[in-house]
């Protein structure tokens, strides 16, 4: 046992992600009202992570999700493919007025002192509307699964989501696999249909299953109604705020055996500081910071994520799995799109301490 965990030396998937996938449509740095044409880029904080343990880190991923039989469905799939996530899904069909859809994100990218701004069309989800009993647990299980990951944001959309995450970290106990939540608290999400308390309700109960919690102190407060500590912040790269609410966390939920999360001070829309730091089984770790010069920054706490991951699932340091994460987010800011662009190779040599000098 490492970290505090009993991971599984091997299985037939490395990774699997139960959340929604959606579409992101990116006019740049146009604002929307403004806008003449758009990228789209296939996302979803659930499968971000899956996407680049398989892509970059070359482990064995899926994704547990809703599939709608439309073209934008056909769209999303390919791209899930591309990125060598293999796929348990839920097939929905589309009545072709109205649904059921995959979710559309509205996204553009700021500029300078010009925030990015975002917004969604979520209406009549597939997603939304899976619920406890839609997937065979066993099943999916069956073949030996290292490692099951969910997230805050598929938790928020609807009454049943939330159960649904609840089964899937029920199930994957049962079977031996370690469980890890993003708590990733989106206000506008919850505010549709529960608030604050019903989001504090669904997310306390799926915790209690979980062995690796990512969140940052306000996901910690507003997600599971934890108490800030009287710690005050000498800037948001300061660690001190987000390690004096551990032990209350851990108070709280005694399962827990990790905590991590990024670190970010925003100079500008292009310009961020950048770390991270992580709660290992009773001791603490920060990442170096590094400045970034951000192209894309939708994405990088995924990105952070699924680098930690990998560090853990390989049973590398804990310091070298911390600057991993660290590393790889770092580098998904620089590409346009949710999900990496980047080569494991070229996260280790960032990760020790690599520059931006030519590669040759």
């Amino acid at each position: 046992m490492k970290y505090g965990l009993n991971i599984r030396e091997e299985g037939a998937l490395d990774f699997i992600s139960l959340g929604a996938l959606v579409h992101r449509l990116d006019p740049g740095i146009i604002p929307f009202r403004k806008a003449t044409e758009c990228q789209i880029h296939v996302s979803g904080g659930e499968f971000n992570c899956a996407a680049n343990l398989s892509d970059c880190f070359r482990m064995k991923t899926g994704i547990v999700t809703a599939m709608v039989d439309y073209p934008i469905g056909d769209l999303i799939a390919e791209r899930a493919k591309a990125m060598g996530v293999r796929p348990f899904y839920k097939q929905f069909k589309h009545n072709g007025v109205n649904g059921p859809n995959m979710a559309t994100v509205y996204s553009d990218r700021g500029q300078g002192i010009r925030a990015p701004v975002v917004f969604y069309n979520r209406s009549n989800e597939a997603a939304a509307q899976l619920k406890p009993g839609d997937f065979d647990w066993s099943a999916i299980f069956s073949g030996g699964v290292r490692w099951f990951h969910s997230g805050g944001i598929f938790a928020a959309l609807s009454e049943t989501t939330g159960e649904l995450i609840a089964e899937g970290m029920k199930a994957a106990k049962e079977a031996g696999v370690v469980t890890s939540f993003d708590l990733n608290y989106r206000a506008k999400l919850w505010n549709i249909w529960g608030g604050l308390k019903r989001a504090q309700s669904v997310l306390r109960r799926i915790v209690e299953h979980v062995d690796v919690l990512v969140g940052n102190e306000e996901d910690l407060q507003l997600g599971l109604g934890i108490p800030g500590p009287e710690v005050a912040a000498k800037s948001k790269l300061d660690p001190g705020r987000f390690f004096g609410m551990i032990d209350q966390v851990v108070e709280k939920f005694p399962g827990i055996k990790i905590i991590a999360t990024t670190l970010r001070e925003v100079h500008s829309t292009n310009h961020h500081s950048w770390g991270a730091v992580a709660w290992i089984d009773g001791r603490t770790y920060v990442s170096p910071t590094c400045d970034l010069t951000i192209h894309d920054r939708v994405g990088g706490g995924d990105g952070f994520a699924s680098g930690f991951f990998y560090g853990l699932l390989t049973g590398e340091p804990e310091q070298e799995a911390v600057n991993l994460g660290w590393a790889h987010g770092a580098l998904l800011t620089t590409y346009p799109g949710d999900t990496t662009m980047a080569t494991v190779e070229q996260v280790k040599a960032f990760a020790k301490g690599g520059s931006a000098r030519i590669q040759r």
